[in-house]
C-alpha cells in the first residue's frame, strides 16, 4: 500500500492540517517526524474546530494510530495539556491510539528559559523564536546531553542524564545573568510525569516497519514548511529541524523506500511569520486584503502573518528538495475579486537574474523579485468539489503555477471545510 509524506513548501501555515485530516481518514497511521509544540494545526471537522500543536492530525480520527516520531522534540507538561483538551472535545486518546518514540527527546522548562533568554538580547539578531524551547532541545540532541523519553524509565539513568544537561546549561546561563536551575526541582517533576509519558512509549521505528508489512498505510505529517528547514532554509530566520521529506524517513525510524507519494502543501499567495527575507512581501492594500480573507494568524503564536504574490521560484525550489510528487492547492478562494494577479517568476540582483533563492543571507535580502501580470476572476471559488466549479481564469492561473513549479496539481483546497477540496491525483493510489 503506497505511504504519503506531507510537507509545507513555503514558510509554512500552508493549510496542511486540513490536508492532513482529509488524508488521514484512508491512512492507518499517522505520523509527525520533525518539530515541536511551535507548529501548529487547525483542523475543522463536522464543525469543531481543533487546535493541535504536538499532538499529530490524525488523533481525531477514530480508530487510527497517531505516533510521534523521534525526529521530534517534545515538551511533556504541554503534551498532557493538549491531551486533556482534545479529551474535553470528545476524543478519546489512549496508549492504543498514540504513541511516543522512546528515544524522542524532550523539552525541558529550562529550554525554554534559554530560549527566550537569548532571543531578547538586544546585541543579537532576532531570529523570530516562539520562544518555547524547541531550539536548545534540538541543541542538546545533537550535543548528546538530551533526555529522552525512555530515560524517564529509570531513575538513575535520569539522574545522570540531567547531570549532564546542567553542567552545559548552567554555564550559559551564568553567562546570560540567569540563576542556576535548581536541580532537585526539576528532577522531581520528570518524576512525577514519567508514568503518564511512559504509558505511550513504544518502539516506534519496530511498530511503522511491522505495520506497513500488514500492508497498512501510513501518512507522515511534517510540520512548519521547507524554507524554515534547517539546512534549505533562509538560514538562520528558520527552525531547529530538517523539514523537508527526507526528515520522514530519519524521524520515525523508517528507510527511504518507505515513502512511495510526497505531498507539497502550498498555499495560492506566500506568507511569512516572523523575521527573515521574503522577497514578494506586499506593504500595500493587496497585503493587507490578503491578510485579512486569508484570517492570516498565527495558530501557535497569533502573530499577524506577512502577506504577499505566490513566490513559484521557491516553490520549485522547494519541490526539488523535498522530491515533491504533487503539491495541493490551497486557499484558492482568497484570491477571490482580484483584478490582476502577480506571480513571481524569478529575482534580479545586482544586474543579473536568478531562478533561484541564494543561500547567502545578504544577498536574500536584496533579491528584487520580477512578476508575471495574470487577470483575476470576479467569481467565487470557495466550497468548489469539481473543475466544473471553478472559473476559467483561477484554472489559468493553477495551470501557470504547476508550468513555472514544474510540479503537477494533485489537490485543490477551496475553503477550510475538508471536503470543499479538488481530488486530481490520489496520492494513496497504488
Amino acid at each position: 500500500m503506497a505511504n504519503v509524506v506531507v510537507v509545507g513548501t513555503q514558510w509554512g501555515d500552508e493549510g496542511k492540517g486540513k490536508i492532513v485530516d482529509w488524508l488521514s481518514e484512508r491512512a492507518d497511521v499517522i505520523a509527525r517526524f520533525q518539530g515541536g509544540h511551535n507548529a501548529g494545526h487547525t483542523l475543522v471537522v463536522g464543525g469543531e474546530v481543533y487546535k493541535l500543536h504536538a499532538l499529530p492530525s490524525g488523533v481525531v480520527r477514530g480508530g487510527k494510530l497517531s505516533v510521534i516520531g523521534n525526529g521530534v522534540v517534545l515538551d511533556p507538561w504541554h503534551l498532557l495539556k493538549e491531551i486533556e483538551g482534545i479529551r474535553g472535545q470528545g476524543v478519546e486518546i489512549t496508549p492504543e491510539t498514540l504513541m511516543i518514540a522512546e528515544n524522542t527527546p524532550l523539552i525541558l522548562p529550562f529550554h525554554g528559559e534559554l530560549d527566550r533568554a537569548r532571543e531578547g538580547l538586544s546585541t543579537v539578531a532576532k531570529i523570530g523564536t516562539t520562544g518555547r524551547g524547541i531550539g536548545p532541545a534540538y541543541e542538546d540532541k545533537v550535543g548528546r546531553r538530551a533526555i529522552r523519553v525512555a530515560d524517564l524509565a529509570d531513575d538513575a539513568t535520569l539522574q545522570l542524564r540531567l547531570d549532564r544537561a546542567l553542567v552545559h546549561h548552567n554555564a550559559l546561563r551564568a553567562g546570560l545573568g540567569l540563576a542556576e536551575i535548581d536541580r532537585n526541582a526539576v528532577l522531581d517533576q520528570l518524576r512525577e510525569i514519567a508514568p503518564e509519558i511512559l504509558k505511550y512509549a513504544a518502539p516506534v521505528w519496530k511498530v511503522l516497519t511491522e505495520r506497513r508489512r500488514a500492508g497498512q498505510r501510513i501518512l507522515f505529517e511534517g510540520a512548519q514548511g521547507a524554507l524554515l528547514d534547517i539546512d534549505f532554509g533562509t538560514y538562520p530566520f528558520v527552525t531547529s529541524s530538517n523539514v523537508i521529506a527526507g526528515q520522514a524517513a530519519t524521524g520515525t525510524g523508517v528507510g527511504p523506500n518507505a515513502i512511495d507519494f510526497v505531498l507539497g502543501i502550498v498555499k495560492a499567495y506566500t506568507t511569512r511569520v516572523g523575521e527573515g527575507p521574503f522577497p514578494t512581501e506586499l506593504h500595500d492594500e493587496d497585503g493587507q486584503r490578503l491578510g485579512e480573507r486569508g484570517h492570516e494568524f498565527g495558530t501557535t503564536t497569533g502573530r499577524k502573518r506577512r502577506c504577499g504574490w505566490f513566490d513559484a521560484c521557491l516553490v520549485r525550489q522547494t519541490c526539488a528538495t523535498s522530491g515533491v510528487s504533487g503539491i495541493a492547492l490551497t486557499k484558492l478562494d482568497v484570491l477571490d475579486g482580484f483584478e490582476t494577479l502577480k506571480i513571481c517568476t524569478g529575482y534580479e540582483l545586482d544586474g543579473e537574474r536568478y531562478d533561484y533563492l541564494p543561500t547567502a543571507a545578504d544577498r536574500q535580502a536584496r533579491c528584487v523579485p520580477v512578476y508575471e501580470e495574470m487577470p483575476g476572476w470576479q467569481e467565487s471559488t470557495a466550497g468548489a468539489r469539481s473543475w466544473a466549479d471553478l472559473p476559467a481564469q483561477a484554472i489559468k492561473y493553477i495551470r501557470r503555477i504547476e508550468e513555472l513549479i514544474q510540479c503537477p496539481v494533485a489537490m485543490v483546497s477551496t475553503s477550510p471545510e475538508r471536503d470543499d477540496t479538488i481530488l486530481v491525483t490520489d496520492p494513496f493510489a497504488d
